[in-house]
C-alpha cells in the first residue's frame, strides 16, 4: 500500500512547530473584566505523519494556570486553506478557524455564535512567533 505524503500546504505548518513562551496582554472583555498581563505557553508538534500540527496551550497569571486549550491544525488541499479545530477549558463547543498563509503570516478566522475572532501569527522573525487575537464585531 502506498502511503500518502503531506502536501506543501501541510508542510508550511512545520514553521509553527516547537515550544513558545511569551508575555500576553489581555484587554478587558466578558471573560476578564480587568484585563492585565499573562504568560502564554504553546507546545506545537507535527503529528499524524505530517498531516497535522497538535497544539497545547496554557496561560499563567500570578503563578496560577488560568486557561488551557488544545488545537489541531491541518491543511485542506481541495479548499486550499488551513484549519484549526480548537478546544479549551471554557467548556464551549469546539471552534473551527479557517484561513491560510500569506508569506510569513498565518491568518485564521472564526465566526460562530457570540464571537467572531481573527488570529494572526507572524513568523517573519527567525525563532519568533508573534500572535494576535482580535475580537471582531459580528
Amino acid at each position: 500500500m502506498n502511503m500518502l505524503t503531506p502536501s506543501g500546504g501541510h508542510l508550511k505548518l512545520e514553521r509553527l512547530a516547537g515550544s513558545w513562551e511569551g508575555e500576553e496582554i489581555m484587554h478587558p472583555s466578558q471573560w476578564d473584566s480587568k484585563g492585565g498581563v499573562a504568560t502564554g505557553r504553546k507546545k506545537h508538534e507535527i503529528s499524524i505523519g505530517g498531516f497535522a500540527l497538535i497544539a497545547d496551550y496554557e496561560q499563567e497569571r500570578d503563578g496560577v494556570i488560568t486557561f488551557t486549550g488544545h488545537g489541531v491544525y491541518t491543511y485542506e488541499p481541495k479548499a486550499d486553506c488551513n484549519t484549526l479545530h480548537w478546544f479549551d477549558c471554557m467548556g464551549s463547543p469546539p471552534e473551527v478557524f479557517v484561513g491560510g498563509f500569506d508569506g510569513d503570516m498565518l491568518t485564521l478566522a472564526h465566526g460562530g455564535p457570540g464571537m467572531h475572532v481573527r488570529m494572526t501569527s507572524d513568523l517573519s522573525t527567525p525563532a519568533t512567533m508573534k500572535t494576535m487575537f482580535i475580537r471582531l464585531t459580528p
